[in-house]
């Protein structure tokens, strides 16, 4: 009989795309997930891993393995649901997935809720980018991601997922405080025509959002700077070096040297939860969910 454990380490490294990245998701060291699958090779007498590079490839054989691996993980996730369902309190691991600005502004009140009203829940965070947040969760990477999008650039969400909306995160134009744009208490797009801008790479969210927003107002956006984090966006719009649009949440405080100024029509993000259906019902889900929108 092959053994779950070893299946599961199969499908792990299926899904991260290497033996590290699939110890690191499931807690064990890169040696003893090549031990798992070393020995599931013996119990099938079939080669799984194939050096390819500096990395490893999955055979034939062993994606037929990976097929069966997840309807088995999917039915052991049913069980542990069922079990926690019955047991009537949130328990066992929960790996909530958040892009960063929720990670810091929401999530740590959240986890610290959580545990502390349910010593049993063994909760992980993972700092990840709603494009890829929402995949985690389709492929069982993750149990819930907390993810976001816009009007003009909604998130697709695939088949086989719930949603609930946890809120409306508002944002703000930042400008150099001896910007000409700073003399303004309210700003409209046709104000930032000839802006240079501070943005997130290209391909995240917010990106897109800016150049979809702008090119509609009939503006071709001047994206001098591409920066992840909105901190290091603040500390250039300090410097004078052009405006950014920064979301309200998570967003700290702002240098004395910055301005915050609305934009109308306001730009808004909604900020939602997605999780599997197979899991649905269970506790752990429905009490994150729950303190999400409470905190919210």
């Amino acid at each position: 009989m092959l053994d779950l454990g070893r299946l599961r380490a199969l499908h792990a490294v299926h899904t991260h795309g290497s033996v590290g990245a699939a110890a690191a998701a499931l807690g064990y060291t890169p040696s003893a997930v090549s031990q798992q699958i070393a020995k599931l090779e013996r119990e099938t007498r079939t080669t799984l891993l194939e050096r390819q590079g500096r990395g490893v490839a999955l055979t034939d054989a062993a994606q037929l393995l990976v097929t069966t691996a997840g309807q088995l993980l999917s039915i052991v996730e049913e069980a542990e649901v069922a079990l926690e369902e019955r047991r009537g309190t949130p328990s066992g691991r929960l790996t909530v997935a958040a892009f960063p600005t929720a990670a810091r502004g929401l999530l740590p009140g959240v986890i610290a809720e959580l545990i502390g009203n349910h010593p049993s829940l063994d909760l992980r965070l993972v700092e990840q980018d709603p494009h890829v947040s929402v995949d985690l969760v389709t492929r069982g990477v993750v149990d819930l991601a907390v993810a976001h999008d816009w009007d003009i650039a909604p998130l697709p969400a695939p088949d086989g997922l719930a949603r609930a909306v946890i809120g409306e995160d508002r944002c703000d134009v930042l400008v150099p405080a001896g910007d000409p744009l700073a003399r303004r208490d309210t700003l409209v797009r046709a104000d930032l025509a000839d802006a240079r801008w501070i943005c997130q790479p290209p391909g995240t969210v917010c990106h897109d959002w800016l150049l979809r927003t702008l090119r509609a107002a009939g503006t071709e956006p001047d994206v001098a700077y591409h920066v992840a984090e909105y901190h290091t966006q603040l500390a250039l719009v300090a410097a004078g070096l052009g405006i950014a649009l920064v979301p309200r949440l998570g967003r700290g405080p702002v240098p004395d040297e910055v301005v915050v100024r609305r934009l109308e029509p306001a730009p808004a993000r909604g900020v939602f939860a997605v999780w599997r259906l197979g899991a649905a019902r269970r506790p752990a889900i429905v009490e994150a969910v729950r303190v999400l929108r409470e905190r919210w």
